[in-house]
Order: structure tokens, then sequence, then C-alpha cells
């Protein structure tokens, strides 16, 4: 029999740390990372929590919500904050993607800068240093996509630019696309956490529900497909999650875009874009939810979705 499942997270609301007596050294808090679109947070979070909780893609704006990656080591446990990138907001949509990371920045232990080492400095970083040094956390500086350079010299020129700009507890350079550096990061934070029980279980990894994760797989695909210009106007809700008695899955997604227009570039000539995204996007929620997926996908015209409160609560987009 058919029936709609709950919109739970993978984590019980209620659950806390296992019941054992933490050891008094164990250290654990919340992170957030800050930083300027591109500046790879998604793909870092994805990397030190081990599974793809974040959409990943080239296009600014990925992230446009809060999204919580938990990583628990013998040492203790850190929840890391991944917050939309740093923009000018426009549409309610962009205000309430720019207000989760103010939220962020006024609710966490430490605040990670996370800076693209390979490109130069604009405003834009200043405007993110900027909000780090008004939010009066503890903030520690890395420096990502240092696989990227040919002559590390530079990283030396851009800890000396922000040694002089703020006292950040760390300066770390690494790379979240190959995990170089990841270790030392990970030890730095837990060093400056302060002494506390973790907040989840040892083997919680997101807050993300299956359901969003299923959105969101879909989205990214959209990114990646996409022209630069629509994805800005793209969105995904899961409107249908029906459990098959032979254990599959069966779901009905709805592609939202604002003009006629955008419609039939979504569906591609005959529809043959819509059908390879959707290939690959039941691919990688097959992978994550272990079972066959039947995936249907439909493509909606609503004129002005970003900026209709109702819809962007309805998205999750809060």
């Amino acid at each position: 029999m058919e029936h709609e499942v709950s919109n739970a997270p993978l984590i019980p609301a209620t659950e806390s740390a296992p019941e054992s007596p933490a050891s008094p050294a164990l250290r654990s808090g919340f992170v957030a990372f800050i930083g300027r679109p591109n500046a790879g947070k998604s793909t870092l979070i994805n990397y030190l929590v081990g599974e793809k909780i974040a959409a990943v893609s080239d296009k600014p704006q990925t992230t446009r919500t809060r999204i919580l990656g938990i990583v628990t080591r013998p040492e203790g446990q850190i929840v890391f904050v991944d917050t939309p990138g740093v923009h000018k907001p426009g549409y309610r949509l962009n205000k309430r993607m720019m207000q989760a990371v103010l939220d962020a920045l006024a609710t966490v232990d430490i605040v990670v800068l996370l800076r693209d080492a390979s490109v130069s400095t604009g405003n834009g970083d200043r405007f993110v240093l900027n909000l780090v040094k008004q939010s009066g956390r503890p903030a520690l500086l890395a420096l990502n996509k240092i696989d990227r350079l040919g002559d590390k010299s530079r990283l030396l020129t851009l800890i000396d630019f922000y040694r002089h700009e703020h006292n950040f507890l760390d300066y770390l350079p690494i790379s979240a696309l190959t995990g170089e550096g990841t270790d030392v990061f990970l030890h730095r934070l837990l060093d400056h956490l302060p002494v506390a029980p973790p907040p989840f279980a040892e083997d919680d990894l997101t807050d993300q529900t299956e359901r969003t994760l299923v959105a969101e797989f879909l989205r990214e695909q959209l990114l990646r497909q996409l022209s630069d210009e629509l994805p800005f106007v793209v969105a995904v809700a899961v409107e249908k999650w029906a459990e098959q008695a032979d254990g599959s899955l069966s779901l009905a997604c709805v592609i939202l875009v604002e003009r006629p227009s955008q419609r039939a570039i979504v569906l591609g000539r005959g529809g043959l874009r819509l059908r390879d995204m959707a290939a690959a996007a039941r691919t990688e929620i097959e992978t994550m939810l272990g079972r066959h997926v039947f995936l249907e996908i439909f493509v909606k015209v609503e004129p002005h979705w970003r900026n209709n409160e109702r819809r962007l609560d309805e998205l999750g987009i809060r």
C-alpha cells in the first residue's frame, strides 16, 4: 500500500549523544563556513563528512539554506554549518539566503572563513572579511583550492594580508577536492572548541531529510547542465514519496521555473535534456537510499516564485 512518509530528519529531533559518560577532554561544538560563492564550502563539507549531503556545482549560490554536516572523532565532535555564498540579496529568496549566513555567524562557536586561494582578492572578499570581524566570533582562515596553485608562495602573501586584517585562530591551506590539509584542519578546530559532550549521536552525519537530499540531487543536475543564468530561477520540490510493496520507492518531483521559455530549456528538444538529468539524479538517489527508485519529474511555470514567501517556506528555504 502506498503511503506518504513524514519529513522527519535523518537524525531523531530529540536524540542526543550516547549515554555513556564522555571523557573530560572531549571537545565539541558548531563551526560555520562562510565565504564567497564558489569558495568550495559544499565540496569541503561533503569531503569532511564522507558522504554527499550538499549539492555541488561550479555555479554560484548553489547552497540556498543552512546544512549541518557532523564529523565525529575520538577527540570530539564538530558540527559544520554550510551556509550560502555571501552575495548581494535582491529577491526574497536571496534575502533568506543571506539571513541564513547572519544567523550562523551569530550562533556558532567558531567561524571558518573559507577563501579560494586561486583567485585574486576583490571587494567580495573584503565584504566577507568584514562580516567575520563584525560577528565577534573566534575565526579560522582556511585557504582552499591549493591544488590549483602552481606557485605555493602565493599562500604566504594571502596569509600576510589576512594576518594584518584580523586576529585569526589559525591560517591553514587546504584542498577540499583532494583532502590535502584537512586532517590538520580538523585537529586545529577541535583544539579550539569547548570541552563539551557531543550534541549528536556518533553515527549521525547530517540534519537533512532524505526528502531534502532527493530534491538537492536533482537540482544539482540542473545546475550542472543548464546555462549560467537559468539555475538561479530553478527550484525543486518532492511532491510524492510512496513506498512500494517490493521495497522500491515511487517519487514525483516538480521543477519550478518562472517563464515558459525557461520550461522549454529545461525540457530540451523532445524532452531529452530532462531525461538525461533525471537519469543522473536517479542514480545518485538510488545509491543514497540503497533501493530501486521510480522517478517522475514535471516542469511547472510559477512566475515570481523567488518572491513568494509561502513557496519559499514550502521549499524549506527559511
